[in-house]
């Protein structure tokens, strides 16, 4: 029988990538937001303890998606990219994290 608290997960596996695109650029620069692709059963608290623990900076606040799986196409093959769980982690104010490193 369960005693309702869950085993806390290890900081490197709830954090699987950040997520570069374009818009994700955008939030960096203006918002300070940065976001990551997380473990499918990560919450909100285990990824605000890993952001802090692995960059040793401050969140404000954390907001998760789930991206639905899409179906994708080759020639007569069909396929199915996989759902994934992604991670909008604001900082708080003066904090950054470099992903490229300082040149």
């Amino acid at each position: 029988m369960s005693s309702g608290k869950s085993k806390q997960k290890d900081v490197y596996q709830v954090l699987k990538r950040p997520v570069i695109t374009e818009k994700s650029q955008v939030m960096k620069d203006e918002l300070n937001q940065v976001t990551f692709e997380v473990h499918k059963d990560a919450n909100k608290i285990d990824i605000a303890r890993a952001v802090e623990q692995i960059f040793k900076v401050k969140v404000v606040k954390v907001n998760t998606q789930t991206v639905a799986a899409k179906p994708k196409r080759l020639g007569k093959h069909l396929g199915v990219r996989p759902e994934w769980k992604k991670a909008t982690v604001t900082l708080a104010a003066g904090e950054a994290i470099d992903f490229y490193g300082e040149v």
